[in-house]
């Protein structure tokens, strides 16, 4: 390769993208898009992050504000705990529009997580919701399109590519020039506006900055740098492989269709095929059998619950359970909360291995689709994945566990077994349990979750090159 050419070829490339009317409407058109996706998603999600501060410190206060009363009918009044939105959802809304955001939490029941705004699933993003990772991923290639369409079909129409080539410029220069050239432009105009967007969301709410907020920033933006590096590689390759800018043109309209309708949904549908995962209400009748079969608390004849009752007598040496020091019914409901949460956290992560199997076959069509890489890495960086979704799911269902494991601990040493129908224990027991607060997952586990889509990126990077010098091969051969 001559560098001296590729510089120039570039050069004039960026100049002549600059000089057209079309670029600038083109990317005013994207700009105010850009602005208006940043400032509803901040707008939503402050709007959002607001009224789940203020529900939950209502029920904070409602559940401080009880009077003395049993522990197990606190244990049945339940806790309702709502789901934030991470600070950078309003840049990729991800999967917080198909979750739900709260779960009403209590004895003897795992709740699923209620108030989504659509099904359970790891669908494709639909088209109505703006957002500005919809702007970088879907609109972006197209502006890409149209303005590199013609890079290297035009020269072939008015002749000029063989005076290049006669003035020892390569076909692979040319090649090389003009994508240096397209994506020097791209990252000029859309790089900045991705920071822009992203710092300016942040700076909206000073609160959630950090070290670990500023690394997800840095992470978003150069991979998307090198998404729009693909595709401007793949934009050059078609057009030099195309006979006239207008072949180049619908090509690479059909396969912008390709990439972003039709493998997402291809990708999406083969998952849920491959790995089917039960219904809401199979799950639970699977839960229940299970429960049946490990001890039925109920049945004074249950061989498990015998078995418990015989050894907590022998323990205390006595002959009765009203001979007991402790409450023996308390104990009997913290032995049937210890299976029935075991039983259900078994299930659940049976399913949740079948939604991440389903999520796996998308990951894998990344690699022969750079929208979908740049999609699961996108989420998993906004913490608007699938991940931080089943993460809030579990800490919750432990936090309730360890709730009702507390007021069945204060159920089985403060309350005696004969008054236990009308005893009341102090409120104060009730007041000084912590309240529920959520672990974002961590920048390094979101990492690692999408090395696979990292590596597809990565892949496509690297592949492009090569296919550049492979296609100057083939046409310079024509020639």
């Amino acid at each position: 390769m001559h560098f001296k050419f590729i510089r120039t070829i570039a050069r004039q490339e960026w100049h002549s993208v600059f000089r057209s009317k079309t670029t600038l409407v083109l990317f005013l058109v994207l700009l105010a898009v850009s602005l208006l996706a940043v400032f509803t998603g901040w707008q939503y999600v402050g709007k959002f992050n607001a009224q789940q501060a203020a529900a939950s410190a209502e029920v904070h206060e409602q559940w401080t504000s009880q009077p003395n009363r049993h522990p197990h009918r606190v244990a049945h009044y339940g806790y309702l705990v709502f789901r934030e939105k991470s600070p950078l959802s309003f840049f990729d809304y991800g999967l917080d529009s198909y979750v739900g955001n709260s779960v009403f939490l209590e004895a003897h029941r795992q709740n699923t997580v209620n108030m989504s705004e659509a099904g359970f699933s790891n669908g494709m993003l639909r088209f109505g919701e703006l957002s500005m990772a919809m702007v970088l991923q879907l609109l972006v290639p197209l502006f890409i399109i149209f303005i590199g369409f013609q890079t290297v079909a035009r020269l072939k129409q008015n002749g000029v590519l063989k005076i290049l080539l006669c003035q020892r410029a390569s076909y692979l220069d040319i090649m090389v020039g003009k994508t240096a050239g397209l994506t020097a432009v791209t990252w000029a105009l859309f790089v900045p506006l991705l920071i822009l967007g992203l710092t300016a969301g942040i700076a909206m709410a000073p609160e959630s900055v950090g070290g670990e907020l500023v690394l997800r920033i840095m992470l978003i933006v150069f991979l998307y740098a090198l998404y729009f590096l693909v595709i401007t590689l793949l934009v050059v390759t078609v057009s030099a492989m195309s006979a006239s800018a207008k072949n180049a043109l619908m090509m690479l309209v059909l396969s912008w269709m390709l990439f972003f309708v039709v493998l997402p949904k291809g990708a999406q549908t083969l998952g849920s095929s491959l790995f089917e995962a039960p219904d809401k209400i199979a799950f639970e009748r699977a839960i229940e059998s299970d429960v049946s079969k490990e001890g039925d608390s109920h049945n004074p004849d249950d061989p498990h619950f015998a078995n418990l009752k015989n050894a907590t007598l022998k323990k205390y040496g006595v002959d009765s359970i009203q001979h007991l020091p402790i409450n023996y019914g308390a104990l009997v409901m913290q032995e049937g909360e210890s299976i029935t949460s075991a039983i259900y956290n078994r299930h659940f992560d049976a399913l949740i291995s079948k939604y991440k199997s389903q999520n796996a076959v998308s990951t894998f069509f990344g690699f022969a689709d750079p929208f979908l890489a740049i999609r699961n890495i996108s989420m998993n960086l906004a913490g608007t994945d699938f991940d931080s979704f089943t993460a809030f799911q579990k800490q919750t269902e432990q936090y309730r566990f360890e709730k009702t494991k507390r007021l069945n601990e204060i159920h089985l040493t403060q309350v005696s077994f004969k008054n236990n129908s009308t005893q009341r224990v102090s409120a104060k027991n009730f007041q000084d349990m912590p309240d529920f607060v959520f672990q974002p997952v961590s920048v390094s586990q979101n990492l690692a979750t999408s090395a696979a889509s990292v590596a597809a990126l990565l892949l496509w990077v690297l592949a492009g090159f090569p296919l550049l010098k492979f296609v100057s091969s083939k046409r310079q051969y024509q020639l």
